[in-house]
C-alpha cells in the first residue's frame, strides 16, 4: 500500500519542473503545423543555458543548439522581434570593437548583421545578410554551431527515462553539402536533422559550420541555411528562403481567425491583433480542418478541453474553428474500453501526443482520454455551433458521435448513478485530477486535506446540464423527439439536484466538488463561475458568487484568482490554487453576462487589458501569479507558463463579447446585445462583417451618457439587431 507521500509523487509525475530561475527575457516563438521553435533574443538555441529552447517536431526536439558566432564570440544585439503575423523572427546585430595585437581593426557598428528565420513545411529557414558600412573592405569569420539531442518533450519537462535510443555521430552527405544529425529511437523510428547552406560553407564535425565573408565598402553578403526535420524514409525539401517565406506568409493570411474588431484605443487594438496572430499561429490544419493546438512549448498538440473552450471563446467571430474542433474530436472519439488510456465508449479525447515516449507507452498520452469534462464540453460546443450557424447538415453528420457521447455520460460518467458525473482514473500513469484544474493538489477540503474520489466537480455538472440542453435542441431539430424530451427532463432534474447538493451557505458559493463520500469540498474557487457560464446556477446564487468574485479575496486587480485568499491551500504562485488564468476569467465573465451582470464582466476585461499593455508583444500567457496588485508594479509572471496559449489568446474575444452582452442566433437570424457595457478605456468598439446565416452587419458601439448606444453601419441580408437595456 502506498503512503500519502508516494501517492502524491505518483499524482505529480507530469508536473512541469522549474529547476532554475527563468531567463531575464521573453523567449521568441515560432510555430507552423507540428513544428515549433523557442529561441532567445539572438534567434539562438542553447539548452545548456535555457532548457526549454529548441526546435521541436512531432513531440521531439530536433535542434538543441543553434548559435551564431562572430570571431568565436557573440555579435552585439541591436533589436529582435517576431513579426506581427508571427511568421518571421528578425534580429538586428552589429560587430563589437575588434582588435588584433592591441590595434583596433574594426570599430563597433561597422557591420550590420541581419538575421531572419521562419518555419515552413517541416524546415527551419535562416537567412543572414551582412552589410559593410566601413570605408575599407572587411574580411570576417562567422560560425554556426549546431546540435540535436532528439529528446522527447516530456524529458524536457523533467521526466526521467531508464534508457534511450541510439544517437549517431553527425555525418556529411551529398558531396559535403549536407550535415546529418540522426537518432534511432526505442520506437524504431529514425529521426534526422539535415542542415544545408547556400552557398556551401565549411563544416567542422561534429557541431560547427564556418564561413568567412569578404565584403567591400558599402557591400553586402548573404547566406541561407535550412534545417530539415525528417522521420524514417521521409525527406524534406528546402526551397529558397524568399520562396519559402512568401509561401508561409500567404498560408498564414488564408488561415484562421479574421479580426473584425477595432476600437479608438491603440493599445487595446494591439492586444486584439496579437491575440489574433497567436491564434492563427496555433491553429493547425489537418484532415478534419483547423484545430487550435493548446500552447507552446509544453502543449503544442491537440487537447480536447482546450480546443473546445478556444472554439467557444471565438465562436461568435469564427465558427469555422468550432467546426474543425468538432470534426477532429468526433474522429478520435473512443469506441472501446482501454483502461491504460482512461478510454470508454463515447468519451472525448483529453490529448493526443506524438513522439518516442508516447509510441513506446512510457507515457499514456498517445491518445489519452483522462478528462471528465471534454465529453460534455463537446456536446456543448455542438449545440452552440448549431445555434451560431444553423448548419444542420453538419450537425446531423455528427449525430452518431453526439449520441455516443451522451450515452457515455449516463453509462460511464455517472458511475454510481446519483445524477452527477464524477471521475476516478483507471491507470496510475494517468492524471489524478481530471478537470481543468488537473494538478494533484487542486481538489481539497476546507482544512486543506486532499479529496478522495470518485470526485464530482461543480463546473462539470454545469457542463453536463448545458450538454443535455444542447443534445435536446439538436435532437428536436433532427426529429428525434423522444431523445429531446429525455435530455430536457434529465437537465431539469440535474439543475434541481445540483443546487441542493452543491450549494454551501457557509461559503456562500457552490462547493468546489463532492468527494467519494458525497461530502462537499467547501472551498471558494473560480470553478463556481463556470456554473454561471452554463446557466445551471439560480439567479440568486449567481449574484452572490459574482459579489464574491468582486471582493479582494478573489479579484487581484489583474483578474479573478482560481482560489480565494481565505482558503487553506491558497498560494498565489501555485499552478491552480491561487493563480490567475485568462481563459478561466473569460468564462466567468461570460457567465456574468448570462445573468445580466455585464459591468462585472467589463471589470474583468479592464484588468486583463492592463496586464496585456504591460507585457512584451501584448501577449497574455497561460497564467500568472495571483499576488494582489501593487502600485507601480505589473502582474507577476508564472515561471513555466506556456506563451502563447490558445485559450489565453482567445480570451479577449469572449471578454469583449461578454462586456457588450452580445449573442448570435442564426436559428432566429438575429444578433442581440443585452445590457452592453464599455469599460472606461473604450470610447467605442466597431465590429465589422459579423456574418449570420448568409447575412452580415457592421456594428458601432459607443458610450452615450450612462449607456452604450449601438448603431448598424452596414447591413447585408435580413439579420436583425436587437439591443436590450
Amino acid at each position: 500500500m502506498k503512503t500519502s507521500t508516494e501517492t502524491e509523487a505518483v499524482a505529480a509525475q507530469y508536473y512541469i519542473q522549474a529547476t532554475s530561475a527563468p531567463p531575464d527575457y521573453e523567449a521568441l516563438v515560432l510555430k507552423k503545423d507540428d513544428t515549433f521553435g523557442v529561441f532567445d533574443r539572438y534567434g539562438d538555441i542553447d539548452v545548456v543555458e535555457r532548457n526549454k529552447e529548441g526546435v521541436y517536431h512531432d513531440g521531439t526536439r530536433f535542434l538543441s543548439c543553434l548559435k551564431l558566432t562572430l570571431l568565436d564570440s557573440r555579435a552585439l544585439l541591436l533589436s529582435s522581434t517576431v513579426r506581427n503575423d508571427n511568421v518571421l523572427l528578425a534580429v538586428d546585430m552589429t560587430n563589437p570593437d575588434i582588435y588584433r595585437d592591441g590595434d583596433l581593426l574594426l570599430p563597433h557598428g561597422a557591420l550590420h548583421i541581419y538575421r531572419r528565420q521562419f518555419l515552413w513545411k517541416d524546415c527551419l529557414y535562416v537567412s543572414l545578410r551582412v552589410r559593410n558600412y566601413a570605408v575599407e573592405p572587411v574580411g570576417i569569420s562567422f560560425g554556426l554551431e549546431f546540435g540535436a539531442d532528439f529528446v522527447d518533450i516530456f524529458e524536457v519537462r523533467g521526466q526521467s527515462r531508464a534508457r534511450r535510443g541510439l544517437l549517431r555521430e553527425p555525418r556529411i552527405e551529398n558531396r559535403n553539402d549536407a550535415v546529418v544529425l540522426e537518432y534511432e529511437g526505442l520506437d524504431a523510428v529514425v529521426r534526422r536533422t539535415v542542415i544545408t547552406a547556400s552557398p556551401a560553407v565549411g563544416v567542422n564535425l561534429p557541431s560547427r559550420l564556418h564561413f568567412t565573408l569578404q565584403i567591400p565598402p558599402g557591400g553586402e553578403q548573404a547566406l541561407e541555411f535550412c534545417c530539415a526535420f525528417e522521420l524514417d524514409a521521409q525527406t524534406s525539401r528546402c526551397s529558397g528562403f524568399n520562396e519559402g517565406l512568401a509561401a508561409a506568409t500567404a498560408a498564414n493570411e488564408s488561415t484562421g481567425l479574421v479580426s473584425r474588431i477595432a476600437t479608438a484605443n491603440e493599445q487595446f487594438n494591439a492586444w486584439i491583433q496579437r491575440s489574433r496572430a497567436d491564434l492563427n499561429m496555433l491553429l493547425t490544419r489537418g484532415p478534419c480542418g483547423l484545430y487550435p493546438y493548446a500552447g507552446v512549448p509544453w502543449f503544442s498538440t491537440p487537447f480536447g478541453r482546450d480546443g473546445i473552450i478556444t472554439a467557444l471563446q471565438c465562436l461568435w467571430l469564427a465558427p469555422e474553428i468550432a467546426r474543425g474542433v468538432l470534426s477532429y474530436l468526433a474522429a478520435t472519439q473512443a469506441k472501446e474500453r482501454q483502461p491504460d488510456r482512461d478510454a470508454e465508449p463515447g468519451k472525448i479525447l483529453h490529448e493526443a501526443r506524438k513522439g518516442e515516449m508516447a509510441a513506446t507507452g512510457e507515457i499514456p498520452f498517445g491518445k489519452y482520454y483522462g478528462s471528465i469534462d471534454s465529453t460534455p464540453l463537446f456536446l456543448m460546443l455542438a449545440g452552440a455551433y448549431y445555434r451560431r450557424t444553423a448548419d444542420l447538415a453538419f450537425v446531423e453528420s455528427l449525430w452518431p458521435n453526439i449520441q455516443l457521447a451522451a450515452r457515455w455520460i449516463d453509462d460511464f460518467g455517472d458511475s454510481d448513478h446519483d445524477g452527477f458525473v464524477e471521475y476516478s482514473r483507471q491507470t496510475d500513469k494517468g492524471l489524478a485530477n481530471q478537470g481543468w484544474k488537473d494538478s494533484h493538489d487542486a481538489v481539497f477540503h476546507s482544512d486543506g486535506r486532499l479529496a478522495e474520489g470518485p470526485i464530482a466537480l461543480c463546473e462539470v455538472q454545469g457542463y453536463v446540464y448545458q450538454a443535455r440542453l444542447s443534445v435536446a435542441e439538436i435532437a428536436a431539430a433532427l426529429g428525434h423527439d423522444e431523445s429531446a424530451r429525455f435530455q430536457q427532463s434529465k437537465a431539469r432534474s440535474l439543475k434541481d439536484e445540483f443546487d441542493r447538493a452543491f450549494w454551501s451557505e457557509s461559503i456562500s458559493s457552490y462547493a468546489l466538488a463532492l468527494d467519494g463520500q458525497k461530502r462537499q469540498c467547501e472551498v471558494r474557487t473560480s470553478n463556481a463561475g463556470h456554473c454561471l457560464y452554463t446557466g445551471i446556477a439560480s439567479q440568486e446564487h449567481a449574484e452572490k458568487i459574482a459579489q464574491q468574485f468582486s471582493s479582494d479575496r478573489f479579484f487581484s486587480g489583474w483578474g479573478i484568482r482560481t482560489v480565494a485568499t481565505s482558503e487553506a491551500r491558497f498560494n498565489p504562485m501555485s499552478y491552480h490554487n491561487g493563480s490567475v488564468w485568462p481563459h478561466d476569467n473569460s468564462l466567468i465573465a461570460a457567465g456574468m453576462a448570462r445573468y445580466r451582470l455585464t459591468p462585472l464582466a467589463a471589470r474583468i476585461l479592464g484588468g486583463f487589458f492592463e496586464v496585456s499593455a504591460a507585457l512584451s508583444l501584448h501577449r497574455l500567457p497561460e497564467l500568472y501569479c495571483g499576488f494582489a496588485r501593487r502600485p507601480g508594479k505589473g502582474a507577476t509572471l508564472y515561471p513555466v507558463a506556456c506563451s502563447p496559449q490558445a485559450w489565453s489568446a482567445a480570451a479577449v474575444f469572449l471578454l469583449i463579447q461578454s462586456s457588450i452582452g452580445l449573442s448570435v442566433d442564426a436559428l432566429q437570424n438575429q444578433i442581440v446585445l443585452t445590457y452592453p457595457v464599455l469599460p472606461p478605456f473604450l470610447e467605442n468598439v466597431r465590429i465589422s462583417n459579423l456574418e449570420v446565416a448568409g447575412s452580415s452587419v457592421d456594428l458601432m458601439l459607443f458610450r452615450s451618457g450612462n449607456t452604450v448606444a449601438v448603431t448598424v453601419e452596414r447591413r447585408s441580408g435580413a439579420v436583425d439587431v436587437l439591443v436590450v437595456n
